[in-house]
C-alpha cells in the first residue's frame, strides 16, 4: 500500500480506551436474570469485560442452546435496546454500549500518538458491528486510523484472530519493516499478541487482576493514562 505505516500501535477497546464496565456488566446480569441463570459475584462479573462473550459464558456454566440464548440476548441489551441510564444524558436511555465513558486523558494521548506519526488501530474482541458505533459515539474513529474487531459469526473471536484481521486490511508486512506493538487492560490482549509475536503494553487504569498481566508477560505496565505516549516511543526507539 502507498504510505504504507511502519509503526503500528493496536489498541484495545474496553477498559483501555474507554471505562466500559457499566454497560458490560449491566448487560451480563440482565441476560443472566432473563436467562433465569445465577449472577456471579463482582470478581467473576469482571472477567466478563475482555474476551468474547461467548467465552464468558461459557465459562460460567452456559451450554449448547443456552450458551446460543444468551450470546444473542447479551447483543441486544449490548447493543440494541435502550435500557440503561445515559450517565451523559441522565433520563435518556441508551444501550449498554453507550453505558459508558472515554477514560480522562485517552484523547490527549492519542492526539500526541498520531503526531508523532503512528498509524493508529482498535483491535478488539468486541464484535465490529458494536465497537464501531462506540467509537463513532464517542469520537474515537476521528482519533485513529481504523477500527477493527471481531465477527458476528463468531469465525473471528480471540484477540490474536482480531489482530491477523487487522494486520491483514493495513497490508502489514515486518519483512518490509513494519513494527507493532499492542496496548491493553486484559490478558487476552497480552497472550493475543503474543500469538503473533508482537509484545504487548499493560494498562494498570483498566480492568486486569492483581497480577494478571505481568504474570501474562506484558512487556511493559503503564499505570497512567498520561503515560503512553511516552512509553510507545521508547518502546519503537529501542525496537
Amino acid at each position: 500500500m502507498q504510505n504504507r505505516a511502519s509503526r503500528v500501535v493496536l489498541l484495545d477497546l474496553d477498559g483501555t480506551l474507554t471505562e466500559s464496565a457499566p454497560g458490560i456488566l449491566s448487560s451480563v446480569r440482565k441476560t443472566l436474570e432473563d436467562l433465569h441463570q445465577p449472577v456471579p459475584d463482582a470478581q467473576e462479573l469482571n472477567r466478563f469485560i475482555g474476551p468474547a462473550i461467548m467465552e464468558s459464558m461459557h465459562r460460567n456454566g452456559l451450554r449448547g442452546e443456552t450458551l446460543e440464548r444468551s450470546v444473542k440476548l447479551y447483543r441486544r441489551y449490548y447493543s440494541e435496546i435502550d435500557t440503561f441510564d445515559d450517565p451523559q444524558q441522565p433520563g435518556h436511555l441508551v444501550p449498554g454500549c453507550l453505558y459508558n465513558s472515554v477514560y480522562e486523558g485517552i484523547p490527549e494521548q492519542l492526539r500526541k500518538l498520531r503526531d508523532d506519526g503512528y498509524y493508529l488501530a482498535v483491535a478488539t474482541c468486541k464484535p465490529e458491528y458494536q465497537a464501531g458505533p462506540v467509537c463513532e459515539h464517542f469520537g474515537i474513529d476521528a482519533m485513529v486510523d481504523a477500527v477493527y474487531g471481531a465477527s458476528r459469526d463468531n469465525s473471528r473471536i480471540n484477540k490474536d484472530q482480531v489482530i491477523r484481521y487487522a494486520f491483514e486490511n493495513i497490508g502489514f508486512d515486518p519483512e518490509h519493516g513494519d513494527k507493532a506493538v499492542m496496548v491493553g487492560d486484559r490478558w487476552t490482549d497480552v497472550d493475543g499478541a503474543i500469538a503473533v509475536g508482537l509484545d504487548a503494553i499493560g494498562c494498570a487504569w483498566g480492568y486486569a487482576e492483581d497480577g494478571e498481566l505481568k504474570e501474562h508477560g506484558a512487556y511493559e505496565i503503564i499505570q497512567h493514562v498520561d503515560e503512553l505516549e511516552n512509553v510507545v516511543e521508547q518502546y519503537f526507539t529501542t525496537h
